[in-house]
């Protein structure tokens, strides 16, 4: 990505932070946990490498002055400043909404989840939730300014595929503890998904903007 590969950590996190890594949670606890939780894993990996190609190759198409401008008034200033407010918003309807806040539906669908449900939740997740598709678009962006190319987003995609995978890996290396402790971590981040989502997004805004 840019210079600044300490923002491969965040950035994969915010991919991952709420429902994401509920719903991996959840599949860890399923009948067919194993194959289940790999299929997500490479349903959250193609996401993820597809959305920030086409970023990539989106951003690619925009004007090459503007991007490689430093000025407050270039146009990849004025994304930026876009992505940030529908940060902000996402952060602000999430506490306005938190006494209210029910995890949805679909996630206790879950626990009956085989590998063709897990591969369409991961894959849907990261492809369309508001916060990933930022954070695709940021990378995308950051991509075209640097004229680095689509290799230079690997580490990136790596981690938010290893994050993915961590409830899968604790439980094959860790079973009978991990059989334990995973469902309780299920729960305490299913109720409090309002909280995770609004950390993650200031926390990005703060990566964009710094």
């Amino acid at each position: 990505m840019t210079d600044d590969s300490l923002t491969v950590l965040p950035l994969a996190i915010t991919m991952m932070a709420g429902p994401q890594f509920v719903s991996a949670l959840i599949l860890i606890t399923t009948a067919r946990a194993v194959p289940t939780s790999l299929a997500f894993v490479a349903g959250v990996a193609t996401a993820a490498t597809t959305g920030t190609a086409l970023t990539t190759w989106l951003a690619g198409l925009l004007p090459p002055d503007p991007l490689v401008s430093d000025s407050d008034g270039s146009l990849y200033t004025l994304i930026q400043y876009v992505l940030v407010a529908i940060l902000v918003g996402i952060a602000i309807w999430n506490w306005t909404h938190r006494e209210t806040a029910e995890p949805p539906k679909w996630l206790g669908s879950l626990m009956s989840a085989g590998p063709g449900r897990g591969f369409r939740t991961g894959f849907l997740l990261i492809a369309f939730f508001p916060s990933d598709v930022v954070v695709m678009c940021v990378v995308g962006l950051n991509l075209a300014r640097s004229g680095a190319g689509f290799s230079a987003a690997i580490p990136f995609l790596l981690t938010t595929t290893l994050i993915a995978a961590l409830p899968l890996l604790a439980y094959l290396l860790f079973r009978r503890r991990a059989a334990r402790v995973m469902p309780e971590i299920r729960d305490w981040t299913n109720d409090h998904g309002w909280l995770l989502n609004i950390v993650a997004s200031l926390f990005f805004v703060v990566l964009i903007l710094f």
